[in-house]
């Protein structure tokens, strides 16, 4: 075997292998390093001129180190003592070249190649390339956070870094450079690439911690007003919630038609803006920001695709598909439990048909009929179908719902006053319709007509702040005869109104509300758990402001305290995708499984009844903490695309190793992270969990595939859900939930969506998490909200419900059809060029749906967008020809 003696011979034949020209620049090279090293202090500084030459002519070869770089290797120590004996230009050369050189150096902790450089005095770094620039800029991050940095100093070399990089297509360098150490005010940038410095930090901010996330978009916001691109900044004034800053937004912009379509943006939002009255078309942008136009696009969309014909829930369930084979009775048209089957079919209905105005079961002639048909608060919810059914439509709604006002059956009544409150739902209207009708029966005698009246304000003027409402419901929740559940139903009003604001009033009631409640009913109560619910509403967003009432809930009985405690960090990290917070929530998660065991063992041990007690009560705590920590992790992680794949795979060992209460909320989890998005994977694994032997977990599932598929039809999904419904054909409580998963899946006829997200999936509704919030709790005790008596609380999902459409608009806000290009969405954020920003292309007419995930473009090009993201609704400007 001769391999072990195989390199020495290698090694020559490289040596003998060299060309004439690079034995000639060896020598070359040689010769003018013994002149620098030798004492002729006259020759120093041709020499280091050659020198510098030699190595710069041959730095243009990308693909291999350059030869003299090679050549000048064993010289460097020789070369570095040479500049201390140097003076004057000829050390500054000296330096400089040292510089270039200690980047093919292994040793890099001493930082030779920026010492040298800032010894060298040189003006113009990039002279030496890319590469040397990139490895100066490496350096300087280290550097500068050490103690003893010559800062002034450091600084002049950034500030020419940052222009060689900016001017020759590196700024995303530049920007990483100026992040790491914390000067991004030094960032210059121009008409040619101000886009693509300004969306590469917005990227950026996501990953950063606050403040540094605030400065970082408030920066990039001055930018896009200094280049007039006000959609742009508003859509950041908005992600920070910052009204000041997008009232601003509105009277910087001088163009009318581009502040019709900020109205519409702002109005996706549901923000409502105290605009300035010197806008001489203020009117019309309050209009605008109403959202009373969507009702009339979105007839004209179910006109465009043909689907304003109404469904029944039976064209949902298609039961001449599943095929059932069992013994007469079960082959009957009305299954055995008749009252749960109607009251399926109430739901399926109102989902399926919302938003169009006209349904077969309730807005008929003898609607009052199907009423009838369903039980005490099955009356309740069938009324209420009514205002979803009517969805947006103040006008033309209101009508049809008034008439049971008058009806002697307090149920109906109570559902047709929730009915009100739902119509009302992201829609503003200056007669402020729903305080007039709703604000009489807040403190009724009756606690029915109570529930309507308290849930449907709050669902009506969610994300308002409106302080006459607010006003109005607070007293409910200190009233003697307010039942568990009317404080809990107000508290969550509370919520939702205040959504984001950190009301004080409101805070401190909700808080006096828990003191007050006694430890057994915090403990066995149904809807104590919505009162930490409420609170963290009135925080979401907020982050590091909620510590105050942290510390006022620890004087809560320690089995509830964690449970609002971690509720409360929930609300406030919703969509922010922090990290850190995750890990904390993931801690807690695997606490309970190892103290499970260890309880096990000390069972045996201890006998004594009393210790029995004490461990059932904190094994019960780990529980609910554990079980509200694992549905915490996905509502923080869903604004956030790499958190989202890693939680999915978290829930998966969550699901299989722990206790049932904490299984239940996985499927939640699950569903939230992937939102009327019906990923493969995704309703594989709930599909499995529906089939579970706890009860729940599978009830559970079912309805989170509802919200996986909701507003997409998806096909797939749907034909999971008819083999659901034949498996759970005699089980009344499994088909109710697959009942309802149908009709969320074909919810407003495959024209709708459920996810909070919007703009490109980057700015979060704050009113649409709050309704799915408040729906996944309703599922934490499912048997004894969704499956008892509180089933109307699923019509919260209302607040999210959003058709998933782009429709375009002329100028005077006409539709106009044009025909755009719509396929998936490709993260382009510093990428080199002008890469196509979507995959796998159709091209259709507007109006059109859009899938999540998928983002169109104009296909023409006679006209302009006003606005960089194609989504909702677009104002088109004709393109002037150049003639």
């Amino acid at each position: 075997m001769t391999v072990a003696t195989e390199p020495e011979p290698a090694a020559k034949s490289t040596e003998n292998n060299q060309s004439e020209e690079e034995k000639r620049l060896q020598e070359e090279l040689n010769l003018l390093v013994e002149k620098i090293l030798g004492n002729e202090s006259e020759l120093y500084l041709l020499a280091l001129e050659n020198l510098r030459d030699l190595i710069r002519t041959s730095t243009t070869s990308m693909t291999s180190v350059p030869m003299p770089l090679k050549f000048l290797h064993d010289h460097y120590g020789s070369l570095k003592d040479a500049c201390s004996k140097m003076k004057g230009s000829a050390r500054d050369l000296c330096c400089s070249i040292v510089s270039v050189l200690a980047m093919g150096q292994s040793q890099t902790s001493e930082l030779d190649c920026l010492k040298y450089c800032l010894l060298s005095n040189q003006k113009d770094v990039g002279d030496w390339g890319h590469e040397y620039v990139r490895q100066l800029e490496g350096e300087i991050a280290e550097e500068w956070n050490n103690a003893d940095a010559d800062r002034p100093k450091l600084l002049e070399l950034i500030k020419s870094i940052i222009d060689f990089d900016m001017r020759h297509n590196a700024e995303i360098q530049a920007c990483d450079l100026l992040m790491e150490i914390d000067q991004l005010d030094l960032l210059h940038m121009d008409h040619s690439n101000y886009l693509r410095v300004c969306l590469y930090l917005v990227s950026c901010a996501s990953y950063v911690e606050e403040p540094e996330r605030g400065i970082i978009l408030v920066g990039v916001m001055k930018h896009y007003l200094h280049y007039k691109e006000y959609p742009r900044a508003l859509a950041l004034a908005m992600l920070l919630n910052d009204t000041e800053k997008m009232i601003e937004i509105f009277n910087q912009c001088a163009d009318p038609t581009i502040r019709k379509q900020l109205a519409f943006m702002a109005g996706r939002q549901h923000i409502n803006l105290e605009i300035s009255d010197d806008l001489t078309d203020k009117a019309d942008l309050v209009q605008i920001m109403s959202n009373s136009h969507i009702n009339d696009h979105f007839h004209s969309l179910a006109r465009e695709l043909d689907i304003l014909e109404p469904k029944t829930p039976d064209e949902v369930y298609k039961t001449w598909l599943e095929g059932l084979v069992l013994r007469p009775s079960f082959n009957l048209d009305v299954p055995v439990d008749s009252a749960k089957h109607n009251l399926a079919s109430t739901f399926v209905n109102a989902f399926v048909n919302a938003g169009f105005s006209r349904d077969k079961l309730v807005t008929v002639e003898d609607g009052s009929k199907w009423m009838y048909k369903n039980k005490q608060h099955g009356m309740l919810s069938a009324a209420a179908s009514l205002g979803l059914i009517h969805l947006w439509d103040v006008d033309g709604g209101l009508t049809p719902i008034d008439k049971y006002l008058y009806t002697t059956e307090d149920y109906i009544k109570a559902g047709a006053l929730l009915a009100l409150g739902i119509v009302n739902v992201g829609v503003r209207n200056d007669c402020d319709p729903a305080f007039a009708l709703l604000s009489d029966y807040v403190l009724h005698e009756s606690i029915t007509l109570r529930i309507g009246s308290v849930l449907g304000l709050g669902l009506a003027y969610a994300g308002t702040q409106h302080a006459d409402v607010t006003s109005l419901l607070l007293p409910v929740m200190s009233d003697k005869k307010s039942t568990p559940e009317i404080i809990a139903l107000t508290a969550i009003s509370c919520g939702m109104i205040n959504v984001g604001s950190g009301n004080h009033e409101v805070v401190s009631t909700i808080l006096q509300t828990l003191l007050d409640l006694s430890q057994s009913e915090l403990n066995e109560g149904t809807f104590s758990r919505f009162l930490p619910l409420a609170l963290g509403l009135c925080y979401l967003g907020k982050k590091d402001l909620t510590d105050a009432t942290s510390a006022a809930l620890e004087v809560l009985p320690e089995s509830f305290k964690s449970f609002a405690k971690i509720t409360l960090e929930m609300c406030a990290y919703a969509g922010s995708g922090d990290v850190l917070v995750i890990q904390e929530l993931l801690h807690t998660c695997s606490e309970s499984q190892s103290y499970v065991k260890e309880e096990k063992k000390d069972e045996k041990k201890e006998k004594e009844t009393d210790k029995k007690d004490d461990k059932r009560d904190t094994k019960k705590e780990l529980i609910s903490k554990q079980a509200i920590a694992a549905l915490a992790v996905a509502v923080i992680a869903i604004g956030e695309e790499t958190g989202t794949e890693m939680c999915t795979r978290i829930f998966g060992q969550l699901g299989r190793y722990a206790e049932n209460p904490i299984r239940r909320t996985v499927p939640l989890a699950v569903a939230l992270l992937s939102i009327s998005n019906p990923q493969l994977n995704v309703i594989d694994v709930l599909n499995k969990y529906s089939h579970d032997l706890d009860e729940e977990v599978a009830i559970n599932a079912i309805f989170s595939m509802g919200l996986v598929g909701a507003g997409t039809n998806n096909a797939r999904l749907a034909t999971m859900l008819r083999q659901l419904a034949q498996y759970h054909a005699k089980n009344s409580v499994h088909l109710f939930m697959v009942r309802i998963a149908q009709g969320l899946t074909h919810m407003g006829k495959g024209t709708m969506t459920l996810s909070p997200f919007h703009t490109d999936r980057q700015i979060m509704n704050p009113i649409a998490i709050s309704g799915l919030l408040v729906t996944l709790f309703c599922f934490l005790d499912t048997k004894n909200i969704i499956l008892g008596k509180s089933h109307y609380l699923l019509y919260t999902l209302a607040t999210a419900m959003y058709p998933r459409w782009l429709v375009t608009l002329d100028e005077d806000l006409e539709p106009l059809p044009v025909t755009v290009r719509v396929g998936q969405a490709v993260d382009v954020i510093g990428k080199a060029g002008t890469p196509k920003t979507i995959a796998g292309v159709h091209t259709h007419t507007t109006p059109v749906l859009l899938a999540v995930g998928e983002r169109a473009e104009l296909a023409t090009d006679d006209y302009t967008p006003l606005t960089p993201v194609m989504e909702g609704f677009v104002i088109l400007r004709k393109k002037v020809s150049e003639e």
